[in-house]
């Protein structure tokens, strides 16, 4: 088994397209899931041209092996605008909470050491009458992941109307889970704890999950970079 999160500028037409009705596993040989998402500028005013970005496309997809996931990037349509962009292949480590669609992952498939270069991905199926609650304690929350300066990439994705999905590759995991648990310096430090406490106290999704992966190597360009995955130290 290996994921993949794909980031690529492909049009608005294809990508609405893409959203509306994305490639089934049934359709594409050693596909086991996508989500294809519009992607959304971390901490960009709620109403604005910035913060949903219908041309820029963020899929996560889930594949029998690395010649499936080759295959799709070079016969699909979809995978043909997606190779012209960025992607990193991964190894699932763990999953919290859960969403229908990754259950089937184990809670822990392997641990990452604290120095390693880790990928965070959070997956939610929104509740429609949560959202107000999600955007007030959530945009704090992304300014602290963006500016984070143990983050190397970070941004969020969004499909219309439920989900909501974030992105990020840490230097390490040490990094990673600091600032989850709040042991970074400041008040800014506490705010994904904050949050945390919050969607205990009442959840603004119906479904979410975090996922953690190990990056195995990354393909392509985004933002004129190449090299978004820090080294193995």
């Amino acid at each position: 088994m290996l994921h993949s999160f794909h980031l690529a500028r492909v049009g608005v037409p294809a990508a609405v397209g893409a959203l509306l009705r994305p490639p089934s596993p049934g359709a594409v040989t050693g596909l086991r899931r996508l989500e294809p998402m519009a992607g959304m500028r971390l901490g960009a005013p709620v109403v604005s041209a910035a913060r949903i970005q219908l041309h820029r496309m963020a899929v996560l997809a889930e594949w029998d092996d690395a010649d499936a996931l080759d295959c799709f990037l070079k016969e699909h349509p979809l995978g043909r605008r997606l190779a012209t962009g960025w992607h990193v292949r991964l190894q699932f480590l763990r999953r919290w909470g859960s969403v229908a669609a990754f259950a089937h992952l184990p809670q822990e498939a392997a641990r990452s050491r604290p120095g390693e270069p880790v990928v965070a991905v959070t997956l939610a199926r929104t509740r429609l009458l949560g959202l107000p609650r999600f955007i007030r304690w959530g945009r704090p929350v992304e300014e602290q992941v963006r500016d984070h300066p143990g983050a190397t990439l970070a941004l969020a994705a969004v499909r219309p109307p439920r989900t909501v999905s974030t992105f990020s590759v840490w230097e390490s995991s040490r990094a990673m889970t600091g600032m989850v648990w709040g042991r970074d310096a400041g008040p800014v430090g506490e705010r994904h704890a904050g949050a945390m406490v919050e969607l205990e106290r009442r959840d603004f999704h119906h479904e979410f999950t975090t996922l953690r992966f190990r990056p195995l190597s990354e393909h392509g360009s985004w933002e004129g970079r190449s090299d978004w995955v820090p080294p193995l130290r």
